[in-house]
C-alpha cells in the first residue's frame, strides 16, 4: 500500500494535466471519439491490451498480473454536457456549448493515473484489472448497457467505481449499502386542446389551463399515493405553450422526470400518472399523448463489497472521514453493472475547503478541488490490491 500511495503521489501532477487537457476538449454523449482515442492511446503506450469501440465509444484496457487471481473492473465515464462554460480557469472548455460540468474529466484522469502506477506494479498483482472507460453516462440509454452487451464484464468478479462530488468536503468518502441512487425516468405529455382568440375563451379548450391542472394533480402522487417512508420525486421541468399574447394555445407540452428507489413504486407512479393525464384531459375535452420513458434503474450496492471499500478508505492517507449516506435521487447508469456483477459505487469529496459554497454539478461554473483525483485513485487502488490479496 505504501508503494502504491507514494507512486500515486508521484503521478499526481500528470493526473492534473490529463484532467485539464480533457476539460479543454469535452465531447457530448455518443460523440466522444477523440476522447476515446486519447484514452486508448494512453493505455497502448503503457503496453496494455486495448479494445476500442466497445458498445459504441467505450474503451477497455487490460492489465494482467504475474500471478493468477480475481478479475477486477474499475470504471470511469468520460462524456461531457451541453453547457456553455462560465468559469475563468485557464483550462476552460474550448468547445463552444460543451463542458465537463460533472467531473467526468476527473474520473478519467484518476483512472489513467492509477493505471500507470498499477502497470509498474505488475509483478505484484494477483489477477487481472479491467480499466473500463465508459462513454455516454449523461444521456439515456447511456453507455453502460451497450458496453455490457458487448462483453465488458466477461470474466469480471467485482467492479468498483467512484464519482467526484464537488459539494462534499475534500478528504471525505461517502458510501451506502443498498440503494444509493434513484431510478431516473422521463415523461412527456402533449395536451391537444382547441386554440382561439384570447377574448373568447369560451370557444376554446385552453391547453394551458389543462396543463396547469395537471401540474397540480401530478404533485399529489408523491404526497398521497406513495408511502411517506418511500422516497420518490415527480418534477415537471418544462412547460411549453408559446403563442402571441392574445391567442389561447391549442397545444401545451409538459416534460419532466420521475425518481424512485423502489421498483414497485416506480410502476405505480407510471400507472397513476397516465390515469391522471387521461382523466384531466377527458374532463376538459382535450386530447393528449403521454409517453413514459424508463431511464437508468436504481443503483444498488452490494453489502460485502461496499463495507470492504469503506474499511479500505479508512486506511488511506488524506481521507479524514468515511461516512454512510442516505440515498440520493440523482441517476447513474453504473447501476447496470451492479445488476450483473458484485461491486460498489461511492462518492469522493472534492470541495475546496477554502470556499464556503461550491457550484453544483451541471452548473456552468462547476469545478472541483483537483486533490480529489489523488484521493479517489488511492481508494480505488488500495481496494484493488487488497481485494486481489483476499480473493486469490
Amino acid at each position: 500500500m505504501d508503494k502504491l500511495f507514494s507512486q500515486l503521489d508521484a503521478v499526481y501532477n500528470e493526473m492534473v494535466e490529463i484532467r485539464r487537457y480533457l476539460h479543454q476538449y469535452p465531447e457530448l454523449s455518443f460523440q466522444e471519439t477523440k476522447t476515446a482515442a486519447y484514452i486508448a492511446d494512453y493505455h497502448t503506450a503503457l503496453g496494455h491490451k486495448v479494445k476500442t469501440n466497445v458498445g459504441g465509444n467505450g474503451v477497455l484496457a487490460y492489465l494482467k498480473g504475474d500471478r493468477p487471481g480475481p478479475t477486477i473492473a474499475l470504471r470511469a465515464d468520460f462524456d461531457a454536457l451541453p453547457i456553455q462554460e462560465k468559469t475563468d480557469v485557464p483550462y476552460k472548455s474550448k468547445n463552444d456549448g460543451v463542458m465537463h460540468a460533472c467531473g467526468h474529466d476527473g474520473h478519467t484522469a484518476t483512472l489513467l493515473g492509477l493505471a500507470k502506477v498499477l502497470n509498474g506494479m505488475q509483478e505484484e498483482l494477483v489477477g487481472t484489472i479491467v480499466f473500463l472507460h465508459q462513454h455516454a453516462e449523461e444521456l439515456p440509454p447511456g453507455g453502460a448497457i451497450s458496453m455490457i452487451e458487448a462483453g465488458c464484464l466477461d470474466g469480471v468478479d467485482v467492479i468498483f467505481g467512484t464519482h467526484l462530488q464537488a459539494q462534499l468536503p475534500l478528504g471525505t468518502i461517502v458510501y451506502r449499502t443498498g440503494a444509493l441512487q434513484a431510478a431516473a425516468d422521463r415523461f412527456d405529455i402533449m395536451i391537444k386542446g382547441a386554440g382561439g382568440h384570447g377574448a373568447a375563451p369560451h370557444h376554446t379548450i385552453d391547453s394551458i389551463i389543462v396543463g396547469s391542472q395537471l401540474i397540480n394533480s401530478l404533485q399529489q402522487i408523491v404526497s398521497r399515493k406513495v408511502d411517506p417512508l418511500d422516497a420518490a420525486v415527480v418534477s415537471v421541468c418544462n412547460f411549453i405553450a408559446k403563442n402571441p399574447y392574445n391567442v389561447i394555445a391549442d397545444t401545451a407540452q409538459l416534460t419532466g422526470t420521475v425518481r424512485t428507489l423502489n421498483e414497485e413504486t416506480r410502476n405505480s407512479i407510471e400507472e397513476e400518472m397516465e390515469r391522471i393525464v387521461k382523466g384531466t384531459c377527458e374532463a376538459s375535452g382535450a386530447d393528449y399523448e403521454f409517453t413514459y420513458s424508463r431511464g437508468y434503474p436504481t443503483l444498488v450496492n452490494h453489502q460485502r463489497e461496499t463495507e470492504f471499500v469503506a474499511n479500505i478508505a479508512k486506511q488511506v492517507p488524506d481521507i479524514k472521514e468515511v461516512t454512510e449516506t442516505p440515498p440520493v435521487m440523482s441517476g447513474e447508469d453504473y447501476a447496470y453493472y451492479l445488476q450483473h456483477v458484485k461491486g460498489t459505487f461511492f462518492f469522493t469529496g472534492a470541495k475546496n475547503p477554502s470556499i464556503d459554497k461550491a457550484f453544483p454539478h451541471h452548473h456552468p461554473k462547476f469545478d472541483f478541488d483537483e486533490r480529489a483525483l489523488l484521493n479517489a485513485a488511492k481508494v480505488l487502488g488500495a481496494a484493488t490490491l487488497q481485494y486481489m490479496q483476499q480473493n486469490s
